[in-house]
């Protein structure tokens, strides 16, 4: 068997962290969704959760893009070094952090 070349073993491991880091997102965004639909179901009697249900989706699965492809360029751009699994550049890792604290303040 051909074992792979060390660039596809980099590569392969990097969007393993942008998938990881995807789902770090994705996590805080549906935690953000849920938290705003039972606001909305406790606060508001008449609330539909069905009319608001693509706007959830969008936050929890779309909002992640949003921060994670910022993140890949400047990434690729100023710290592309090895797997990336090392944040040596604090400004890059806020890019992640920062969307993920908001969040959790919310």
């Amino acid at each position: 068997a051909v074992g792979l070349s060390p660039r596809q073993a980099v590569a392969g491991c990097r969007l393993a962290q942008v998938l990881t880091q995807y789902c770090v997102g994705a996590n805080y965004g549906w935690l953000l969704a849920e938290g705003l639909f039972l606001h909305k179901l406790l606060v508001l009697a008449a609330f539909s959760g069905e009319r608001c249900l693509p706007a959830f989706l969008l936050l929890g699965w779309g909002a992640p893009v949003l921060f994670v492809v910022p993140w890949v360029v400047v990434r690729y751009l100023y710290e592309n070094e090895g797997c990336w699994e090392r944040n040596e550049k604090a400004a890059v890792w806020w890019i992640i952090r920062c969307p993920i604290l908001m969040a959790v303040a919310v």
